[in-house]
């Protein structure tokens, strides 16, 4: 009668979840047949042996509310079916019948309980496994994703230290060079073009950028609306950031006239450049940024708001630091709004014999 009472107890909680829709109803309903349904069969049969060994079926309960539930569950479970199992086997010796079933049938009926049910306990914990590897697995890719948005968005040497929770993240850096690059007329610009055609013009150009920074070993900071940012010594300390970063807005304005040879007319850069001290620093909690601050980035911009189209200016610090390997033009003597009177250059181009002794280094940089 036990089987009839197991089946019955389990078909209810079927029609029950068919109905409701109520798993963790049907879960525990589930656990509670299949732990006591055997076990409890053990008392009128005689105990264990004699029963053919039907209570080992009860292990299915803490092996099911650990694979549904959690290890918490499992053991909580675990534990009451070694109550239960051996009371059931303990009661069955005192109160159970004597067994008149012959020792072979019993001895057979023991090895397949033992050989089925240990099959079922395997499929289990094997459908478990696969279902944790797939987790794990998906949730690796998912790392891995994060961490390339991550890179994305933060230099390589500072995502690392978010991930491990530091705050704030700000650091001084004593010798950088900054450079802006704006678009002329983005205006104008903005009028005759459609947005989309406007949008991958800028990315064009903008993606070039990168590749010209990632080359040269300088840091993007930042686009916005049509001005390019980006740094040279932050957040990697190097002493020849000056003239990587000279290189770098050489090879902006080769790209330029690229374009203009190409018959893209349309498009002019002022570019400005300074060095000196900065900060450099991650701000925000959801849109995180990795920023600069300090005299010489805003130097950097009134170089770059204060230049000539097509040309690169300069600040005489970022001269002195470039002018034994660069040709420079000197411009005199500026009014520079929030600074005053400051003396400028143009940038010419790299001397021959420096631009050749550069590119080993300028190779080895782009390296991964």
């Amino acid at each position: 009668y036990v089987p009839f009472a197991y089946a019955l107890v389990l078909l209810g909680a079927i029609i029950v979840f068919a109905r409701t829709r109520n798993f963790a109803l049907l879960l525990r309903v589930s656990l509670v047949d299949i732990l006591l349904a055997p076990t409890l069969s053990m008392v009128p049969l005689g105990g264990f042996l004699p029963s053919g060994g039907v209570g080992l079926w009860g292990i299915l309960a803490p092996v099911g509310a650990l694979v549904f539930s959690g290890p918490r569950s499992g053991l909580r479970w675990y534990v009451a079916y070694l109550a239960v199992f051996i009371s059931s086997g303990v009661a069955g010796q005192i109160v159970g019948a004597v067994s008149t079933l012959p020792e072979w049938f019993t001895s057979t009926m023991l090895g397949l309980n033992v050989a089925v049910g240990g099959s079922i306990v395997f499929v289990l914990i094997a459908t478990f496994l696969r279902q944790r590897d797939r987790a794990m697995d998906a949730l690796a890719r998912e790392q891995e994703r994060s961490e390339r948005l991550l890179l994305n968005v933060l230099p390589k040497e500072i995502a690392p230290r978010l991930k491990a929770g530091e705050s704030p993240i700000a650091d001084a850096y004593d010798h950088a060079t900054v450079l802006y690059a704006d678009i002329v007329g983005s205006t104008m610009l903005a009028e005759r073009l459609e947005a989309k055609q406007l949008v991958a013009l800028l990315n064009g150009i903008f993606s070039r950028f990168d590749l010209l920074a990632e080359r040269h070993g300088v840091e993007k900071i930042r686009t916005i609306g049509d001005n390019y940012m980006c740094v040279a010594g932050v957040p990697r300390r190097r002493a020849d950031h000056a003239q990587a970063m000279a290189r770098m807005a050489l090879g902006i304005r080769a790209y330029l006239d690229e374009l203009r040879a190409a018959g893209e007319d349309r498009i002019d850069f002022r570019i400005g450049m300074s060095s000196g001290p900065c900060v450099g620093g991650v701000i925000g909690l959801r849109k995180f940024v990795f920023d600069i601050w300090g005299d010489s980035v805003n130097t950097a911009s009134r170089m770059e708001s204060h230049g000539v189209p097509g040309r690169i200016h300069l600040s005489d610090a970022t001269y002195e630091l470039i002018r034994d390997e660069f040709d420079c033009e000197p411009r005199g003597t500026i009014d520079v709004k929030g600074k005053g009177p400051m003396r400028t250059w143009f940038l010419v181009g790299e001397r021959r014999a420096h631009a050749e002794s550069a590119r080993p280094s300028v190779a080895a940089a782009s390296a991964p």
